[in-house]
């Protein structure tokens, strides 16, 4: 039952197009909150932030600095595995070529 409610907090935690754009980003290629912008469109760099920290609080993103940059990646092989299901729906302009 546990893993039940884990998975329905993750799904929770995904369902907001702006998370879900960002997680699009991430998947296979870290990137700064500036390149992650670029593929969120409207976000704003408070609302960006935001998100970020949300996601890194339920430990779906990793971050490391890079000199003055921050780098985000996908931690979380669930949430990885879960945008890939979704991706040919959700993540066209992200798709990966075979």
């Amino acid at each position: 039952m546990d893993e039940v409610k884990e998975i329905a907090r993750m799904l929770k935690v995904l369902a907001n197009e702006n998370r879900l754009l960002i997680l699009c980003a991430l998947i296979g290629q870290p990137m700064t909150p500036a390149g992650i912008a670029k593929h969120v469109p409207g976000i704003t760099q408070s609302a960006l932030s935001q998100h970020l920290t949300l996601l890194k609080a339920h430990n779906y993103l990793d971050s490391k600095k890079s000199g003055q940059n921050i780098i985000y990646s996908v931690a979380d092989k669930r949430v990885e595995n879960t945008i890939n299901v979704l991706r040919k729906y959700y993540c066209r302009s992200q798709e990966k070529k075979p």
